[in-house]
């Protein structure tokens, strides 16, 4: 049984996380231009802290440290296995997007670390670009930022997407009935579950136990396959480019 198979219910090829290195991104920086390209920003405050650097244990440092193990995902749309002993940046995921009766299984790898410091904000985060055989194209930045004159800390989910040019015939015609509305769905709960989650651990709250094999983590945390998620149609990396 393999590593992504104990981890996800799921029949999966050997080695699918771990081949991860040898695929490309399936798009090129240069191409985002143009009215085929979605441009995204989505925001949502998670609390306040004194005017200043971060406090210590307040809102920002909570949320950098739940955007950084891909807690905000919500699980019944996305949820990733990856290799905790890897280095943040560079990272690959097998994301697994659940839709309905479907599970895809879907290449990732965070391409930038963003960390800086301004006199009017403190910004901390990540982002990841999609690889061969995803259904999409292009690339998504999760930031916590920390507002220095105000103290408003905030979840800034931006990004630039297309679907794959290649997917079938039938997967096409799913992405153009509901992939944007699906894509949409997500943004929208993942900043909502991390304004939860946020909220829960500075009352004190710790997060459910993490499933995990070995090295080998699936995000977010207390989430585990059941005996449907044996039974639903899967594809593996179903875009051809």
């Amino acid at each position: 049984m393999t590593v992504p198979e104990r981890l996800l219910g799921a029949a999966s090829p050997v080695g699918t996380l771990l081949r991860l290195d040898e695929l490309q991104l399936n798009f090129s920086p240069a191409e985002v231009v143009g009215p085929e390209w979605h441009f995204d920003t989505w925001r949502y405050p998670l609390g306040w802290e004194a005017p200043g650097p971060p406090e210590r244990c307040g809102p920002w440092e909570t949320a950098c440290e739940l955007v950084r193990d891909y807690e905000f995902s919500s699980p019944d749309l996305v949820r990733a296995v990856y290799d905790e002993r890897e280095c943040l940046d560079g990272r690959n995921m097998l994301l697994e997007a659940r839709f309905y009766g479907m599970r895809f299984y879907l290449g990732v790898r965070v391409t930038e670390i963003i960390d800086y410091e301004l006199p009017d904000r403190r910004v901390w985060g990540w982002a990841y670009s999609t690889l061969q055989g995803h259904l999409e194209r292009g690339k998504m930045r999760y930031e916590v930022v920390k507002h220095s004159n105000t103290g408003l800390v905030e979840f800034i989910a931006n990004g630039y997407s297309q679907r794959a040019p290649d997917l079938g015939p039938v997967i096409k015609l799913g992405w153009l009935l509901f992939g944007r509305h699906m894509q949409l769905r997500f943004y929208r709960q993942s900043g909502r579950r991390l304004q939860a989650l946020v909220r829960a651990r500075l009352a004190g709250e710790d997060l459910p136990p993490r499933r995990q094999f070995g090295n080998i983590v699936l995000a977010p945390s207390g989430v585990r396959p059941t005996a449907v998620d044996r039974l639903v149609v899967r594809g593996h990396h179903p875009g051809r480019t």
